[in-house]
């Protein structure tokens, strides 16, 4: 076999990974279903010239100076900082919920008193998580908390999700705190940019590599199985590394049934002016279907005269059975984690066969967490040393 690495998928997770085998002298084949590289991170220009994230938008952000010198080597960057607003009783404020938020919302008078009551309450800190909030035994500070909890956590989730915010994991409703301060960043990482010429330029360059073979169209699925512990290619035991990015259950033919996913259906819209909203992101926790709009020229950075590009969210069922159906979001449960586990037992019976990502790893990724897995896994394949190239090297 000519490969010592197969890839399946071209994301954050497979790239990095392709890119560090093959500085090492590596041959790597890179299998992509899709008709382009970079995963649910492919941006495309639309008819009007606006460049777009075809599969919802994507901000990079991270506190881990490793990662952004990493990719800092393969595209140029912008300095990029998020807000995001969402409509609240009418007004719009940011989001996450912070004291200009408070503000907006409250009478001069009342909103003193909150500021005053959390800044007491929690002293040096800078966010809360809403369940904190809710169950303070401060009176003042846990009605504060239920009216952000009900107005902007509440509707916005069960929409997601289509499931009560009570049976939501604790760890996605922390994913958004309340900021004690006037901060209005969505996030407040040290390190907030965006690739200047876009993702899709900047994991062409990540893949540019002698040492990388990369195969659009190309279901691995029918180029590779797994069979009595062992992985096949066309036919012939393969010995080298496999790292799989996809679906853990659809490599395993649904051996222990579908894990549970929620997709999205992603609305594009064009008009014929500069700027359809004022910020990049705008959330609708309430009155609407959609659960937010992203407005790309602010991403893209784009001077374009009178066009401009929106998207609307709309949260629906995953369906593994239909093929335009996309799995977004893992479904966090203890039921479905110890699916999972049934799946990954069989996976630590293959020697040469390592999870990365969302997908094969069924958790939720920021982008920054997804390479520096990569970088954990890439140790830990070297330190293995189970492939050919590997061995020689040692």
């Amino acid at each position: 076999m000519k490969y010592d690495a197969i890839i399946v998928g071209s994301g954050f997770a497979g790239s990095v990974l392709a890119r560090m085998f093959a500085e090492d002298g590596m041959k790597v084949l890179v299998c992509e279903k899709r008709s382009h590289i970079a995963g649910n991170m492919y941006e495309e220009e639309q008819e009007n010239g606006v460049r777009v994230h075809k599969y919802g938008p994507h901000i990079f952000h991270t506190n881990n100076k490793k990662v952004f010198n990493f990719l800092e080597k393969y595209g140029e960057w912008y300095f990029y900082e998020h807000r995001v607003l969402g409509k609240i009783n009418n007004v719009l404020v940011p989001i996450p919920f912070n004291f200009k938020s408070l503000e907006l919302l409250y009478s001069q008078q009342k909103a003193n008193e909150i500021k005053s009551r959390l800044l007491e309450k929690y002293k040096n800190v800078e966010k809360v998580s809403i369940l904190d909030l809710v169950n303070c035994s401060d009176e003042i500070i846990k009605e504060f908390g239920e009216f952000v909890y009900k107005n902007v956590f509440e509707n916005y989730t069960a929409k997601q999700w289509n499931i009560p915010i009570s049976e939501v994991s604790k760890t996605v409703i922390n994913r958004v705190p309340v900021i004690l301060s006037y901060d209005d960043r969505y996030f407040q990482d040290k390190y907030q940019f965006m690739p200047k010429n876009g993702y899709t330029k900047l994991f062409e360059n990540l893949l540019a590599h002698d040492n990388i073979t990369i195969k659009l169209n190309t279901d691995a699925l029918n180029y590779l199985n797994v069979s009595k512990n062992k992985i096949y290619v066309q036919e012939e035991e393969y010995s080298g590394i496999v790292i799989y990015t996809g679906q853990i259950d659809q490599l395993f033919n649904y051996k222990y049934g579908a894990l549970p996913y929620r997709s999205l259906n992603l609305v594009f819209e064009n008009y014929d002016m500069n700027y359809y909203q004022s910020s990049a992101v705008v959330n609708y926790p309430n009155e609407e279907q959609f659960t937010r709009i992203t407005e790309f020229k602010y991403f893209s950075n784009q001077l374009i005269n009178k066009k401009t590009t929106i998207l609307k969210e709309y949260p629906r069922k995953y369906d593994y059975k239909d093929e335009k159906s996309i799995p977004y979001y893992a479904i966090i449960s203890d039921d479905n984690l110890m699916q999972y586990k049934k799946y990954y037992n069989l996976v630590e019976k293959i020697p040469n066969l390592y999870m990365c990502g969302r997908l094969a790893e069924y958790k939720y990724y920021n982008m920054d967490a997804v390479i520096e897995r990569a970088f954990e896994l890439y140790e830990e394949v070297k330190e293995n040393g189970k492939t050919e190239k590997t061995k020689r090297k040692k």
